[in-house]
């Protein structure tokens, strides 16, 4: 019971910290925004779509974080947990658009370099550096939990890291005059950008299609669980992550032919096992005696 109260603590301290990083991000958009026009740089524009993108992101989490508290019903069984993994995938898919988009117009900057005003590039870097930093400072504890926090926590270090680079390209176009830094500069924050949101989107469609976490050996659960006396087999597996707290497990037990109360002890063992070995929190099991003709590891119906 303690654990579920510290839970829920760690939610609503996770909502309060993304409501200030959404109105950091809004001012950064728009100082970035405002920068980049008047400096000519494409690099702090890019840097402030991707703060934008943040702040839309956060949003998502925010409300989806909302969503997932709320109670099961009778049409939604599981409660809107999945919630969370669906905003994780618009948030990265987000990310991958906008990364591509920036390629392509830092490549046609790349023939064609304009003059920039590298002192102004420089003081409104330094101005979404501090922001994306505190940002990133109120989220990393939540994004340790939840893969949903974790996308808006990457979306924060990585503007963070895009403006360390563009203040040391705003430095080299102040002393050398390196205009072509700027696309360069562009490329690189958009290919980490794309990197990372896939890794977040992979992992995120993996969920969705109730895949079963890769660190957890099927062939490993069957020989335990029929070592346990009074056991024949275990058949027709089902494992798969609700979301990136929740793994579920269901499976049918062949027993000897035995009380209804003995297979309760079974049930206690192969429980305590699942969560103590694997994690695994949420576990249904049918048990059976001469009734399945079929004993694969998995179901083919």
């Amino acid at each position: 019971m303690s654990h579920h109260h510290s839970h829920n603590q760690t939610s609503i301290t996770s909502e309060k910290n993304l409501f200030i990083t959404i109105a950091l991000n809004i001012f950064i958009t728009i100082v970035q925004i405002v920068g980049g026009i008047i400096s000519g740089s494409l690099s702090l524009i890019s840097d402030a779509m991707h703060n934008f993108s943040d702040a839309i992101a956060i949003v998502i989490t925010y409300i989806s974080l909302r969503l997932s508290r709320k109670p099961k019903t009778p049409k939604y069984t599981f409660g809107l947990k999945r919630a969370e993994i669906i905003a994780a995938v618009v948030n990265a898919s987000t990310l991958i658009i906008i990364s591509f988009f920036l390629i392509r117009e830092a490549i046609g900057r790349l023939s064609n370099p304009n003059e920039i005003a590298g002192s102004l590039m420089l003081i409104v870097a330094v101005a979404g550096f501090i922001p994306n930093v505190i940002g990133a400072l109120l989220l990393k504890k939540g994004s340790e939990k939840n893969l949903n926090i974790r996308a808006a926590y990457f979306h924060l270090v990585s503007d963070a890291i895009s403006s360390i680079a563009i203040i040391i390209g705003a430095i080299f176009i102040i002393s050398y005059k390196v205009y072509w830094i700027d696309p360069v500069l562009t490329i690189l924050i958009a290919l980490y950008i794309l990197v990372e949101a896939y890794k977040i989107l992979k992992e995120s469609i993996d969920i969705l299609m109730m895949s079963n976490k890769e660190e957890i050996d099927l062939e490993e659960i069957k020989s335990f669980v029929e070592k346990i006396p009074g056991v024949k087999n275990i058949h027709h597996i089902h494992l798969w992550k609700l979301n990136d707290n929740d793994t579920h497990f269901e499976a049918h037990i062949e027993v000897e032919d035995m009380r209804v109360s003995k297979t309760s002890e079974i049930q206690k063992i192969i429980t305590k096992e699942l969560h103590a070995r694997y994690e695994i929190n949420h576990t249904t099991l049918q048990f059976e005696c001469e009734l399945c003709n079929e004993f694969d590891i998995l179901a083919h119906h």
